[in-house]
């Protein structure tokens, strides 16, 4: 059954009737948190992280009104150490193309959530990354709008499945984390609704039961404290039932301006809700009527929920954390987003009875690197960096582990080596969430943050250019959240292979594609250009920020600059053919076909794209933009027709004007094929 806005509303009326018996007192108390500080405030310092322990709202027990247990995580349950079960970053679960796959994990992660006690998932983070600098890129899905809102709401669907409420973030335009706090972003109305939104109303529309606000401001306003942006979009236009709440601490500043403009929860502690909206109420300055339009909100929604809960008995419980079976899913996770981005000369796969030693060099190759050490960081029982993959698949090869601090002696290393594995790119301390941690010493280290570069640190490419010369066999993996530019080097390398942050068992996934136990299938969820100059730029030093209708792929197309890797582009060790396109609609749906046959020697995986273009406009829009995608598997010889449907309403254009969409009457171009870059594509045209 899917636990969406219909099924929350047949608890409308009980909860009308226990918002009616609530003191002003109780009804404020649920509008904000709860957590023991003093308990978050010791994790934090003993060990970097507060996100231990579940954050709380109080509830009211005594009339049947359980309190929120929230926990964060894109990439998994944010609770205790060394237990819970490490997906791959969402980018690299983006790069799978899979939303089956996505809605597995969601229903995992909810599952280990309830085995903790938890019943809110703050972990669906859907802001389009205006520029790949940002720090916390690896926390999407990517940089288009349908892969995010597609995948989005395929995570929404899995975790509320096992009874876990969904909380979609941070609403809106936060791809900024440096300056997060004090961000103003300004955008034109179309670039607004059909570009940055689109996407949270795909999971508004999966049945979302939360959305959390952004700490940055929106044309000159905090984003908490936004009366468009929740009240008029949020609210009105997508006729959202469920709880708004702000993000933490310091996502609303101003009681009576956050209230008015309709967030519901102040959480994890009450700083303007609370006492201080009951003394606001009393005082006049804040209808009583807004509040109980609240508090009926969120006891509706956690009623809800708590009865999903009520029908769905498990198992949960300390053997479900971190199990086996979800551990092979984050295996999984891995296998099917990691990307092989270039493989000349048929370099890999790497021949297991060729290899008598095996060099593995870089910093990073037998460090456990998952990614981000903010609120999303998950701590599992263990992690498989690529040196332990390669070792464990290798038993009988020497395999010559070396940082790569010199680069003379690693070139040396690599020289009697009968192929090399590097392994370059980025750490927590490179990008994530903005953080000033504190050391044991007493001193303050900052982490994460936005890259103020998109290309490798100096040493690796370094490390690359002595490397590359005296070993043709060799293979550079690629660690990082988001893109990589990489046109100092790739010349000099055979095959590039991008991981991302794969996850806890991301090195076993990473050995078994170089050595062809399993075949590549990810595709690029960004596009990476030849230089940091070709993508639109963000000004770092100030705080007004003005986002325009095209970025990412669109952006090149509309500039004739070609990418150095497409939006959508990966490699098999297997080829494919895409044949016989063709288009058609119904009343409200656009339908593509195509045939894919594998016509190599492997069983794989291709990854099949929609793309719709709109050049005969009668204003101006991308040369074509994604639309749809279906993931295939195919045996060798294989044929399958694919079909990939979308609806019209995705056609549309916004009027500023009206405020309404518009389907204009026009010829449109349809693509359909393997990646974003026309030469991939089948095109045609159909009138609508």
């Amino acid at each position: 059954m899917r636990y969406d806005k219909k099924y929350r509303q047949t608890f409308t009326e009980k909860a009308r009737r226990i918002t009616s018996t609530l003191t002003l007192e109780e009804k404020t108390a649920l509008m904000a948190g709860s957590s023991d500080m003093t308990r978050i405030k010791d994790a934090w310092f003993k060990t970097g992280n507060y996100s231990f322990y579940p954050y709380t709202s109080a509830g009211c027990p005594e009339h049947g009104v359980p309190g929120i247990r929230f926990s964060d995580g894109p990439r998994g349950a944010v609770l205790d150490v060394g237990k819970s079960t490490c997906f791959p970053s969402c980018t690299c679960r983006g790069a799978s193309f899979d939303t089956s796959l996505e809605r597995s994990v969601g229903a995992a992660i909810a599952a280990e959530l309830r085995s903790y006690g938890a019943d809110m998932f703050g972990g669906v983070c859907v802001n389009l990354p205006y520029h790949p600098g940002w720090g916390r890129y690896q926390e999407v899905y990517g940089e288009d709008s349908c892969l995010l809102g597609t995948m989005g709401a395929a995570l929404v669907e899995g975790v509320q499945s096992r009874g876990v409420m969904a909380c979609v973030k941070h609403f809106a335009f936060n791809s900024i984390e440096d300056r997060r706090f004090t961000a103003d972003v300004d955008c034109d109305p179309r670039a607004e609704q059909e570009v940055f939104l689109p996407h949270f109303k795909d999971c508004i529309d999966a049945g979302a039961a939360c959305v959390m606000t952004a700490y940055n401001r929106f044309r000159s306003e905090y984003c908490g404290h936004s009366t468009h942006l929740i009240r008029d979009v949020l609210r009105t236009q997508w006729g959202f039932d469920g709880i708004v709440t702000a993000d933490w601490f310091y996502g609303i500043r101003d009681t009576a301006a956050a209230i008015k403009a309709g967030v519901d929860l102040e959480m994890p502690v009450a700083t303007c809700y609370g006492r201080e909206l009951a003394a606001a109420v009393r005082s006049g300055r804040v209808p009583e009527e807004l509040v109980d339009e609240a508090v009926l909100r969120i006891i509706r929604t956690v009623l809800a929920f708590a009865e999903v809960r009520r029908s769905d008995p498990g198992p949960f419980g300390p053997d479900v954390i971190g199990c086996r079976q979800h551990t092979q899913l984050a295996l999984n996770a891995a296998r099917k987003g990691i990307t092989l981005l270039k493989n000349d000369g048929g370099v890999l796969p790497l021949r297991k009875k060729q290899i008598r030693r095996l060099a593995v060099i870089g910093e990073l190759a037998g460090a456990p690197n998952l990614g981000d050490h903010g609120s999303g960081q998950v701590f599992p029982a263990y992690a498989v960096s690529p040196l332990d993959g390669l070792s464990r698949l290798l038993p009988q090869a020497e395999i010559v582990c070396y940082t790569g601090r010199d680069p003379m002696y690693a070139a040396h290393v690599a020289r009697h080596a009968d192929a090399v594995v590097l392994v370059a790119g980025f750490s927590y301390r490179d990008e994530g969430e903005y953080s000033q941690r504190p050391k044991q010493s007493g001193s303050d280290a900052v982490i994460g943050g936005d890259r103020s570069h998109l290309r490798l640190h100096r040493k690796d490419i370094a490390l690359i250019d002595a490397v590359a010369p005296v070993n043709p066999r060799l293979a550079v993996v690629l660690i990082g959240g988001g893109p990589i530019t990489m046109s100092q080097w790739i010349d000099q390398v055979p095959a590039v292979l991008m991981a991302y942050y794969p996850g806890q068992e991301g090195g076993r996934a990473i050995a078994e594609i170089l050595f062809g136990e399993v075949n590549p299938g990810g595709r690029l969820p960004f596009t990476i250009p030849m230089h940091k100059k070709d993508l639109q730029s963000v000004q770092p030093d100030s705080d007004r920020q003005h986002y325009d209708y095209l970025s990412g792929y669109t952006r090149l197309e509309h500039d004739g600059i070609r990418p150095l890797f497409p939006f959508g582009f990966g490699l098999s060790y297997t080829t494919f053919a895409v044949t016989d396109a063709a288009f058609t609609t119904g009343r409200s749906r656009l339908t593509a076909s195509c045939t894919v046959t594998n016509t190599g020697s492997r069983t794989g995986d291709a990854v099949i794209q929609l793309y719709v273009g709109c050049s005969r406009s009668a204003v101006p829009r991308p040369h074509k933009q994604l639309r749809g995608f279906t993931r295939v598997t195919l045996r060798p010889g294989q044929q399958k027709t694919v079909r990939i449907t979308c609806p019209l309403a995705k056609l549309s254009v916004f009027d500023p004007d009206t405020g309404t969409w518009l389907l204009e009457h026009q010829t449109y171009e349809l693509y359909i094929g393997t990646s974003s870059a026309d030469g991939d594509l089948l095109k045609g045209e159909l009138e609508m």
